[in-house]
């Protein structure tokens, strides 16, 4: 009938229906005629309900018919054709699940041939290249469009500035008075002055362990500027217990970190509000009693109310001064870890020296003193710390400097002035300053300042026990990122 039909006409289809066939005293159709004539009725009625060959390869992906997905690496995974795959791995709180298809073999090769990155067809009839055409080296600055380090804005806020220069001023202070006392030794004006100074200084003073804290400001402890050095990772100074005013303290502080930034802001200044936090007792952060030789910095730190970490330092400030002439209402900080402890204060992670540190405890026993362990999270993260263990001839000069001059110097970077990848300054990394609840130590010793060895493994394994409460009980909460648990080395 099609060949027959006048061209743009459409010849009349036989009624395919029974109740149309009977309206027209047409017979029934027969099975035959229905099988070869149904496919092209299917695609009618397909047409008009929309199921057509794509519905069928859907029910068959979706159907019963699929195979049963497969797991891949923990992934359900399900397999469309030989290019595509399906997997279903991101699930959210609301149980539902985030479907994605893995791209074809030659995605990735189409990313590297798009834009700008396309590279040129080469054209098959190209002339050959004249005699004379200009042949160029590689274009000079190359590579430097972008660059690793990542570099601080113009439009940084004033008081992000001001947080870094304090930060930059407190871990300088050393070379920087160091610096300020050689340009004075250059001038001959001045040798009238230093000279008598020096041998004040090295000879005669003993204000940095004599215990009066006569040269302690109340006016540079709290001062608004350490507000600003506080401010910069943030840090914070978190009380899990009150503590008596009429009792004397040790506090120990952990990690050591590479400078124990968190110490410093939470025990040499009032930027945390220790003063608030413990009424009626004066805390003194120590340090090592070489700095106390270093000109003009001594006199900065003893106004800042530092002191010597000595053992004639500690009784003197423990045994002196207070509420009742005997130490009463004082207390004491103390860096436990000290050198050994800050080659591996590495991020995310917890590695104390303190099972062979048993002295700061034998101090506590002497002097009557309770101990009040502290921890602080995120003291680690201020620094990236080279592992001198990986390279055995940095640790060995690391331990030889440690041996001569009583301290060593990890090899550690941060961040900088104007960029925040490569400097000596801290990572802005918060720290939280957790202090424990204090362990009761009853006084005792002979003349002979020995102790009993019981009662000092008995002290000391109360103090790790409490260190110990302190990491389970806060680590959730401060220490999110870390890498492993508390550990606890020689």
């Amino acid at each position: 009938m099609a060949s027959t039909a006048v061209e743009g006409q459409t010849p009349n289809p036989e009624p395919s229906q029974p109740e149309e066939r009977a309206e027209h005293n047409l017979p029934p159709r027969s099975y035959a005629d229905a099988v070869s004539n149904g496919p092209q009725e299917n695609d009618q009625i397909e047409g008009r309900t929309g199921v057509g060959s794509d519905a069928k390869e859907h029910a068959a992906v979706n159907g019963s018919a699929q195979p049963p997905p497969r797991t891949v690496n923990g992934q359900i995974r399900k397999q469309l054709d030989e290019e595509k795959v399906v997997y279903e791995e991101h699930v959210n709180h609301a149980g539902e699940i985030l479907t994605s298809i893995k791209p074809s073999a030659r995605y990735d090769d189409s990313l590297k041939h798009n834009g700008k990155t396309a590279p040129r067809e080469k054209k098959q009839n190209r002339p050959p290249k004249r005699q004379d055409e200009l042949a160029s080296g590689r274009r000079a600055g190359a590579g430097w469009e972008t660059s690793a380090i990542r570099w601080a804005p113009l439009n940084v806020p004033l008081r992000r500035r001001l947080q870094t220069l304090v930060v930059l001023w407190h871990t300088t202070t050393i070379p920087l008075f160091l610096s300020i006392f050689f340009l004075l030794c250059a001038i001959p004006l001045t040798w009238p002055l230093l000279i008598p100074y020096l041998i004040y200084t090295l000879v005669i003073s003993e204000e940095a362990t004599n215990g009066t804290l006569s040269r302690r400001s109340q006016w540079m402890r709290g001062s608004k500027f350490w507000s600003l050095f506080a401010s910069y990772f943030p840090a914070r100074l978190h009380r899990t217990i009150e503590l008596e005013p009429t009792r004397k303290y040790i506090f120990g502080y952990h990690p050591h970190g590479i400078i124990s930034h968190g110490a410093f802001a939470a025990f040499a200044t009032e930027a945390l509000g220790f003063s608030d936090l413990y009424p009626g007792i004066t805390n003194t952060l120590l340090t090592l009693d070489t700095n106390f030789r270093v000109p003009f910095y001594r006199d900065y730190a003893l106004a800042m109310g530092l002191a010597s970490v000595s053992r004639e330092s500690i009784e003197n400030i423990l045994c002196k001064g207070g509420l009742n002439g005997e130490g009463m209402g004082r207390a004491v900080t103390i860096v436990i870890g000290g050198a050994r402890e800050s080659l591996g204060a590495k991020p995310h992670s917890l590695r104390l020296v303190l099972k062979s540190r048993k002295g700061f405890i034998k101090l506590a026993i002497r002097t009557g003193a309770d101990l009040v362990p502290v921890l602080a999270f995120g003291e680690n993260e201020l620094y990236d710390v080279i592992d001198s263990v990986q390279h055995p001839w940095i640790h060995k000069s690391q331990m030889l400097i440690k041996k001569l001059m009583g301290f060593t110097v990890p090899l550690f970077h941060a961040r900088g002035i104007f960029n925040y990848d490569v400097g000596l300054l801290p990572y802005r990394r918060a720290v939280n300053v957790v202090v424990g609840r204090p362990i009761r130590v009853v006084q005792q010793g002979t003349k002979d300042n020995n102790v009993d060895d019981k009662y000092l493994d008995q002290v000391h394994k109360e103090y790790v026990a409490e260190l110990v409460r302190l990491w389970d009980g806060y680590k959730d909460l401060f220490a999110q990122d870390r890498h492993g648990e508390l550990e606890i080395v020689d």
